[in-house]
Order: structure tokens, then C-alpha cells, then sequence
């Protein structure tokens, strides 16, 4: 008797293990959209530290290949040139060469539909805005590092715009192709639910030292009536007179790098 029980005990925890824990499909597909405070890009705000509605749609194969698309509001400010949409197309490859440890691989392109830089006072010439990163990154556990080099200008400056784009003290110094974001994460659970998150970045800007900066942002997020709730408080030692924005005389001038609380709930599906 005792022979005939252990092996159907076996079987039967097998099963109910087997049960627990599905296949994952060959496909799948994810949705997410969020209301944001602000919109802040490696710790610089890109809607001018105004709220921002942001969404995407993610691909994913079981073998480790992934696509997507995301977009979000930015300025809109006519001395942006039109600049009202940030439409971004990535994809990639994910891989385990390790327990708890992931590699990625992947390119990430940013769109400003319609948006053009200056090439001198006022006068918008053909020159975008659009961006193409190249990034490797890695997971273990609770830790994320990404880094990603620009494949072209770094948004559009170059020896052309630099005097107009930002302001007329930064010297063009020729292109920044090559331009390089380090992007360090550490998150862990504190119970109920809560998530508290850390995060440390570099950019290096590539001929235009002043442009250079680091960014660190600390957040904590819980879910809670089926959506994702988020408090963050981010900020950066960016150049005060590089990164502030205003009207043409200068007036009303925003510190768009400055430390700030930026507040978020969104919903993934």
C-alpha cells in the first residue's frame, strides 16, 4: 500500500505545479496609460513642468524578441517649433545567460512629428529633433543598468544648430553622434504593497561638455483600485543656463532640470 501512495502523491503535486504555473504564450501583447505631473526625460521635463498623458503598446515573443511604440505630450511651445508630440518605436531582444540575469539588446528612435530646429533666429530649417538610440542593458534581481549611445546627433545638435537651438552662449563645437546616457535602477518591495524605487543617471553629451549632467529620482508607487500610483521626486545638477526655458525675451523663465515632485497613475492592460 504505502508503495501505490507515494507515487500518486507525486503525480498529484506535479499536477497541481504544472496547473499553477501556465506556459508562456508564444505571443503577447501589453497596453499601458498614465496622467503625469510633468513629463521628465532623464531628469529634464519635456512638457515644461505641465501635466503630460502618455501611452504605448508593447510585443512581446517567447523567445525573447520585443517591439513597441510610446508617446507623450511635450511643450508644444511655438520656440519649439512645433514640437507637441514625442512618438517613440523600439525593439529588441531579451535573453537569460544566467539565473536572475537578463541581457537586452535593442534600439529605440525618437519622432517629433512636424518639429524642426532653428538654423538661425527664428527660421526653421529641415534639421529634427529625431534621435536614435543603440542601448545594451542587464537585470539582476531588484538592480537594472541600461546604456544607451545616440547613432546620430544627439536630438539634432550639431555644429548647424547648436547656436540656436539652445542658446546663443553654447559655441558649435561639431556633431554630437556618440553621445552616451548611463542608467543605473534599484527598486525593492517595502510591504503592503508599496514599491520604493531609486534611480542615478549620467549624460555625457559628446563636444558640448555644458550639456553634460547628472539626474537621481526616488519614487514609491502602490496600486490600489486597479491603478498604478506613483510619488516621485527627481531633479539634476544640469546647467541653469542651458536648461531653462522661457519666451523670447527671456521672461518667465522655467528651470526645467530643477528638483521637483512629480505625481503619476496609469493603468497597464
Amino acid at each position: 500500500m504505502k508503495n501505490t501512495i507515494v507515487p500518486l502523491l507525486l503525480l498529484t503535486l506535479l499536477s497541481a505545479s504544472a496547473q499553477a504555473t501556465p506556459p508562456t504564450p508564444e505571443h503577447s501583447l501589453s497596453g499601458n496609460l498614465s496622467l503625469n505631473s510633468d513629463y521628465r526625460f532623464r531628469g529634464i521635463s519635456q512638457s515644461w513642468q505641465l501635466p503630460a498623458v502618455q501611452a504605448g503598446f508593447d510585443y512581446a515573443h517567447r523567445g525573447g524578441a520585443y517591439a513597441g511604440v510610446w508617446a507623450s505630450n511635450v511643450s508644444g511651445n511655438s520656440y519649439n517649433n512645433g514640437a507637441g508630440l514625442e512618438a517613440d518605436v523600439y525593439g529588441g531582444f531579451k535573453f537569460s545567460p544566467g539565473q536572475d540575469l537578463s541581457l537586452d539588446l535593442g534600439a529605440l528612435v525618437y519622432l517629433y512629428p512636424g518639429a524642426r530646429l532653428n538654423s538661425a533666429p527664428g527660421v526653421a530649417s529641415d534639421k529634427q529633433y529625431d534621435n536614435v538610440d543603440l542601448y545594451l542593458g542587464l537585470s539582476y534581481g531588484g538592480f537594472s543598468a541600461k546604456l544607451s549611445v545616440a547613432a546620430t546627433d544627439y536630438f539634432g545638435l550639431n555644429g548647424e544648430t547648436a547656436g540656436y537651438a539652445y542658446f546663443s552662449s553654447l559655441a558649435p563645437a561639431g556633431g554630437s553622434k556618440g553621445s552616451a546616457y548611463l542608467d543605473l535602477n534599484y527598486s525593492f518591495e517595502l510591504g503592503q504593497g508599496i514599491t520604493l524605487a531609486t534611480h542615478l543617471g549620467h549624460l555625457r553629451v559628446r563636444n558640448y561638455g555644458e550639456l553634460s549632467y547628472t539626474d537621481a529620482k526616488i519614487s514609491v508607487a502602490k496600486e490600489m483600485l486597479g491603478l498604478n500610483w506613483t510619488a516621485a521626486v527627481v531633479g539634476s545638477n544640469a546647467s541653469k543656463d542651458f536648461y531653462q526655458v522661457g519666451n523670447a525675451a527671456g521672461q518667465h523663465a522655467k528651470r526645467v532640470g530643477d528638483t521637483g515632485l512629480v505625481l503619476s497613475v496609469g493603468k497597464t492592460f
